[in-house]
């Protein structure tokens, strides 16, 4: 999976989604939380809370809304066609604030956006500066999230630019061609299909600092029912923990479900690098726990991203509802 935001998805279609199923959920408060793809292992966390009656424990009824390439998860939640989202990366968050959105992060699941560029082996490139001059495979999204600061930064240029529609094999046979990705996805997918290993670059550990897996907010919830979030956040929190480090068979079985087209193998290779690259448990969440955020981190993203918007960085988001870790 690459960074996904695009249409409006057809309200209709959010009828398509897990729900709890423990019964008298009459007194429950219904949150129905919009993913930004189908189903698959980085909305891990969010499955195995429902998937173990963590949310339900808490007085929630929550139903998983998976995404797709039609879907924009701050319309939807701005619009309150659901309670809350997930935010893909920060840029999400720092476009709403900068657009005076009523729409906030409260909570950051992946402390590393999964965000990379892939390059055939043995071609020269050997770092990100070595991909000046080569074909780029790009989603329509990634043009206006990520790209920017890749242009700052390395000097790369709008021709370099090539459409990137989800499907490898304009990259798989263009050895010159570098594609985005997410590292939990399409770099298992080509070597599984294409039969090598590319060489992966972690925009991550280049210098971009932008969160993933957030859970959005608008406004409106946070005045009204704060319990509610804070009661998300937390099992979210317990799930993730638990997706990585305990039995991840409850929340695969429900995304299998969800999206007929996973593949267990997949999962699994997804988690292992998850772990692996500190995706979820490294970075502040080392020390502040699953989830962090911290003021710091954003004043740094807006920064680097948009220095003419830091004075805005503080309406993108909220520390209300990350507590200390939450004991299960």
């Amino acid at each position: 999976m690459s960074f996904r935001l695009h249409l409006l998805v057809p309200l209709a279609a959010l009828c398509a989604c897990s729900a709890s199923h423990q019964g008298g959920a009459g007194a429950r408060t219904v949150v129905r939380f919009a993913t930004d793809w189908r189903a698959q292992a980085e909305h891990g966390g969010f499955y195995e809370a429902l998937a173990e009656g963590l949310y339900a424990k808490r007085g929630l009824d929550v139903r998983i809304i998976p995404g797709g390439p039609s879907v924009n998860v701050p319309e939807l939640v701005a619009s309150g066609a659901v309670e809350l989202g997930d935010g893909s990366n920060s840029f999400i968050v720092m476009n709403l604030a900068n657009e005076h959105a009523p729409v906030k992060a409260v909570a950051a699941f992946m402390q590393k956006d999964p965000q990379v560029l892939l390059a055939h082996p043995g071609v020269g490139i050997g770092s990100l500066a070595d991909m000046k001059g080569h074909p780029i495979l790009l989603s329509d999204a990634s043009k206006t999230a990520f790209w920017p600061w890749l242009k700052t930064r390395y000097g790369f240029s709008d021709s370099q630019v090539r459409s990137y529609t989800f499907n490898n094999a304009p990259f798989i046979v263009n050895p010159k061609a570098v594609q985005e990705g997410y590292l939990t996805s399409e770099p298992y997918t080509i070597e599984k299909d294409a039969k090598f290993k590319p060489v992966v670059f972690l925009l991550a550990d280049q210098g971009y600092p932008s969160y993933a897996a957030m859970v959005l907010a608008p406004d409106s919830l946070i005045a009204k029912n704060p319990a509610a979030v804070r009661a998300f956040v937390e099992a979210s929190a317990l799930g993730w923990r638990d997706y990585l480090s305990g039995d991840p068979r409850p929340a695969d079985t429900l995304i299998l479900k969800d999206n007929p087209d996973m593949t267990e193998d997949v999962l699994a290779q997804a988690r292992d690098k998850m772990r692996t690259f500190g995706l979820v448990e490294g970075g502040d969440a080392s020390t502040l726990g699953v989830g962090a955020m911290t003021d710091k981190h954003w004043a740094d993203f807006f920064r680097i991203a948009s220095p003419d918007s830091l004075t805005n960085y503080k309406a993108a988001f909220t520390l209300q509802f990350l507590p200390n870790p939450p004991v299960k």
